[in-house]
């Protein structure tokens, strides 16, 4: 097997278990100890996991978070395509959370033409449904300027005074063995809010949030039904949700 090939496969173990054994390397890929120790050594250069006794784990480090402005020209499609299909699971009657996020707010010009109502703590997301006259709320708190999103303890008091059928999250990063993360607690702890009041909880996530883990967390994966760029049913959502579960 070629080096890069041996790499790819440790690296597919480190993601799906966290740790890998250099025993179990060894005789999966059928190489040598020799080898294995050097491929170990070479993808912690490059800074893709961290070696242990006996083995190595999956490396993380918490990057700055980005700005807004910064998240708006990141991955732009793959958005588009997730905000489409969010909008899509929208019903007659609902009543959704919409978390503040550039994710989150792709869902906004696709939202059907029916009656619902919408809770949001994001600044940019209200004044978008005040300029579609969809029926809104804002929640009131601290305002947070690198994500203007509302956090804070108030905001979290009277978010708890909602129910929702739906709520639509963003999120920073999500892993098997961590969850779903985000850089801020705040603003995690305003998602897991949302989540705990609504009846169903999906995660709007783009394929750069994979395999990622930030500082705060949200929620198990579990939690969640995750909407990526790739689907294009609910059904497929569904299953998704029992191929991340049956992969934990």
């Amino acid at each position: 097997m070629l080096t890069d090939e041996r790499h790819r496969q440790i690296l597919k173990k480190l993601n799906e278990s966290g740790v890998v054994k250099s025993l179990d390397l060894i005789s999966d890929l059928n190489c040598s100890e020799s080898t294995i120790r050097r491929d170990l050594a070479q993808l912690e250069e490059d800074g893709l996991l961290t070696r242990i006794h006996g083995g190595a784990k999956k490396h993380y480090s918490f990057d700055k978070e980005p700005t807004y402005q910064e998240k708006t020209i990141k991955n732009v499609q793959h958005k588009a395509s997730i905000g489409k299909f969010a909008a899509s699971l929208i019903e007659e009657n609902d009543v959704i959370y919409l978390d503040a996020g550039t994710t989150t707010l792709e869902m906004i010009p696709y939202l059907p033409d029916i009656s619902f109502t919408v809770v949001t703590n994001g600044i940019v997301h209200a004044s978008m449904l005040t300029n579609k006259q969809i029926p809104s709320y804002l929640v009131g708190g601290k305002l947070k300027h690198s994500t203007n999103a509302i956090v804070g303890s108030s905001s979290l008091r009277q978010l708890k005074e909602y129910q929702f059928t739906k709520a639509f999250l963003g999120v920073n990063g999500i892993d098997l063995r961590y969850g779903c993360t985000t850089a801020d607690p705040e603003e995690a702890a305003m998602k897991s809010s949302a989540l705990q009041q609504a009846s169903t909880a999906y995660m709007l996530a783009d394929e750069s949030k994979w395999n990622n883990v930030n500082f705060a967390k949200i929620c198990n994966i579990n939690d969640v039904i995750f909407i990526t760029e790739k689907l294009t049913s609910l059904q497929e959502a569904f299953q998704l949700h029992t191929n991340i579960l049956e992969a934990k």
